[in-house]
């Protein structure tokens, strides 16, 4: 794995290969950042997006398969938003204060010039470079909100897209044929919370889909290791189809 202070890049990059991209697959806090937080916030779902760095580390095992990944805490930095949306540096997340965020535009400036601009960059650059059959967005869902605990979340896992579905369409039925309890546009819409891949995959017509897999499935190595296989056939069979 090759990473900079913004973004890791996992696997080789290939044209016609299939690209895994994680916002949220880092809970780091550089050394220099102080966010003013207990630090076990940093294990819980609002700093990391649990588990998804080992599934796509062995996703990326396999041949035609690569992953780019945030490489700091959406608390610092959450790269899935538009750079002027106000979470992109959040001030809380779901009711935790993150009082070292509390800064004025030139400290916003900063923290945007130094991970958000880098790791959006990378990304395209990257993209133009290796231009892949199909990118999956990879994320995790917490199994309830605790401003929200009311709110149960029973989908085993998520699909997400903006306008573009020909990928979601042709992996939802693939994912409930395994069993699973599928969200389609749950446990959000993928039409609100949807900002890299907008801005990287609709914008220039690639292929995408987006899965959020509840936390509870892979928080553990064998869970781990039973989505990467999973989602390696099955975004293998996307790929296939719409090549078809």
């Amino acid at each position: 794995m090759r990473c900079e202070d913004a973004f890791c890049v996992a696997g080789e990059p290939q044209a016609g290969g299939i690209l895994i991209v994680s916002d949220h697959a880092s809970n780091r806090v550089p050394d220099d950042i102080d966010l003013g937080i207990d630090p076990a916030l940093l294990n819980e779902h609002v700093a990391i997006d649990i588990g998804v760095a080992g599934v796509a580390e062995r996703i990326v095992r396999q041949p035609g398969f690569a992953a780019f990944l945030a490489n700091v805490s959406r608390l610092v930095c959450d790269c899935n938003r538009d750079e002027d949306a106000p979470a992109v540096i959040p001030h809380s997340s779901d009711g935790h204060a993150i009082p070292g965020n509390l800064f004025d535009v030139e400290g916003r400036e900063e923290r945007l010039e130094r991970f958000f601009r880098p790791y959006h960059t990378a990304l395209a650059d990257l993209l133009d470079r290796a231009p892949p059959r199909l990118i999956v967005s990879l994320h995790s869902f917490t199994p309830s909100l605790a401003s929200k605990p009311e709110e149960q979340r029973p989908w085993h896992c998520g699909v997400l897209y903006n306008a573009d579905d020909r990928a979601s369409r042709l992996a939802i039925p693939l994912l409930e044929a395994e069993g699973l309890t599928v969200g389609d546009q749950q446990p959000y819409s993928g039409k609100l919370l949807n900002a890299t891949m907008n801005r990287h995959a609709e914008a220039h017509g690639r292929p995408y889909f987006g899965i959020e897999i509840r936390q509870d499935q892979i928080g553990g190595e064998a869970g781990q290791a039973e989505w990467a296989e999973r989602l390696v056939r099955i975004a293998g069979e996307v790929a296939e189809a719409l090549g078809e």
